[in-house]
């Protein structure tokens, strides 16, 4: 179960949320369940999977124009946890294309998800200098590759 559909009054699909902060959205009385699984609960409670507001929750900031803030989650999140030098999945760490030490900004154009190791070959130089071409170039992303 890696977590609960969250709704809006509405019906508009927030976010998701654990189990464990979805149940204390219902103590709270501030959700109720939509669909639960079959036959298991948590103390009175049914185990949710999705769970809907009681009251509307104002979501101006997903329409906003303007660009995603740049994080480090979300970096790791737009490239789905991929090194962008070996192509492997399990990335946990971002790297800055261009290093910070050598003038490189911290932005979504100049940050890629990479492993600890090809992080650490890389170093403080630039992908040509350590011949560890990129396997695709950063780009900024939607709010909807961010949510997948």
């Amino acid at each position: 179960m890696s977590g609960v559909i969250v709704l809006n009054a509405s019906y508009e699909q927030l976010h998701v949320v654990s189990i464990q902060h979805a149940i204390r959205m219902l103590v709270r009385e501030v959700a109720v369940v939509e669909e639960a699984h079959d036959g298991a609960s948590i103390g009175p409670f049914p185990l949710p999977r999705v769970l809907r507001l009681v009251r509307y929750v104002v979501t101006k900031w997903r329409y906003a124009s303007g660009r995603l803030q740049y994080t480090r989650a979300g970096v790791l999140r737009r490239d789905k946890h991929t090194c962008a030098y070996c192509g492997q999945k399990g990335a946990t760490t971002m790297d800055h294309v261009v290093p910070r030490s050598r003038g490189g900004r911290g932005e979504w154009l100049n940050a890629v998800a990479a492993h600890a190791s090809c992080n650490e070959k890389k170093g403080s130089r630039t992908p040509e200098e350590a011949g560890m071409p990129l396997l695709w170039q950063p780009w900024i992303p939607s709010r909807a590759e961010l949510s997948l």
